[in-house]
């Protein structure tokens, strides 16, 4: 089958460019501040997880409601491209050296691939059901899907072969890759538990007991060795060594919260939730202090954190009386 897709003219994206508007000064502060709001247009229903492009500086948004992706030009700050005919797109990811966009679909559990220029379609496997989150390692050169009732496929970015399939207690959402390859951290939030396995037997080597509900989100934290984990019940950060899952610190966050990223220019991290809010945590050694509760939009629960953009990235459903936007934070100072 294949995957049409058609080209959006900037005024038929109805795009708001808002910086340095005194209005959009009023919904920032001293940490984040709006600088604009780009269109979808006409897409309805939930967004999902988004993955940047950097060199081209697009944004690439899983439309799940609407059965679509959308490919957004940053620097024109306009819809570009969309892809349509897909069936519940929830991960995407886009991996350079092949330059290759791949969209995990939750309805048919399949995981598609399209060239990175054009957006053509080229090929794809079926995972078997509610492919998921994507993660790129670039080092490596793979691409790793959560999907099904316990799964993670693995799959070589030049090939795009299944290399390895790891097997899990519960379905996965959230998860991280060590940096250096050897682990990868998973969320398993039926499982009330973090898997952690082993990156290239795909063996698991833990789990960490949660007491919490909820564990969607999860963040690495590089330089400190720590895995963050925020919960939706009650809503909560906890913060995590990476060596041996001692818990390090706690504290209460926003509602609904469905992604977690960590800045490290900034030593700070952002935590976007469904509530309608970003929380901004600052780390001060083993402290994780709250600077900031920045209003977004109800239901605008996903985002992405580009650290090459310098940008905070915030999907906003549509709703009676706004379409669907991104919304684009720039950190400060």
């Amino acid at each position: 089958m294949t995957y049409p897709f058609r080209r959006i003219s900037a005024a038929s994206a109805c795009i708001a460019i808002l910086a340095g508007a005194p209005a959009l000064a009023q919904s920032g502060d001293s940490v984040l501040q709006l600088e604009a709001k780009i269109s979808l247009g006409d897409v309805r229903g939930r967004i999902d997880h988004m993955a940047v492009d950097p060199d081209r500086q697009r944004l690439i948004v899983a439309e799940l409601g609407n059965d679509t992706v959308s490919i957004v030009d940053l620097g024109r700050r306009s819809v570009i491209q969309r892809i349509t005919g897909l069936k519940e797109p929830q991960g995407v990811g886009y991996e350079p050296s092949s330059d290759t966009l791949f969209v995990a679909n939750a309805r048919d559990g399949s995981l598609k691939f399209f060239k990175g220029e054009t957006y053509e379609a080229a090929g794809g496997v079926e995972l078997g059901s509610d492919a998921d989150n994507i993660r790129i390692d670039a080092a490596a050169k793979r691409v790793v899907i959560g999907y099904g009732d316990g799964g993670l496929a693995v799959l070589d970015a030049a090939t795009r072969n299944r290399t390895e399939n790891v097997r899990l207690r519960a379905h996965p959402e959230s998860f991280q890759l060590d940096p250096d390859g050897r682990r990868i951290f998973v969320n398993l939030p039926d499982a009330h538990a973090v898997a952690v396995v082993d990156g290239a037997s795909g063996k698991a080597l833990a789990s960490w007991p949660m007491d919490k509900g909820g564990n969607f989100a999860m963040a690495i934290d590089r330089d400190r060795k720590r895995i963050l984990v925020a919960f939706r019940s009650p809503p909560e950060l906890s913060v995590f060594a990476m060596a041996d899952g001692k818990r390090i610190a706690s504290v209460e966050t926003c509602g609904d919260i469905d992604d977690l990223f960590v800045d490290r220019q900034r030593n700070r991290v952002y935590a976007s939730c469904g509530a309608g809010f970003v929380d901004v945590f600052a780390i001060d050694g083993a402290v994780y202090r709250r600077l900031s509760r920045i209003p977004t939009a109800r239901g605008a629960r996903t985002s992405f954190f580009a650290p090459e953009l310098d940008r905070l990235l915030v999907a906003a459903r549509a709703t009676s009386n706004e379409p669907a936007a991104i919304w684009i934070f720039r950190p400060l100072p």
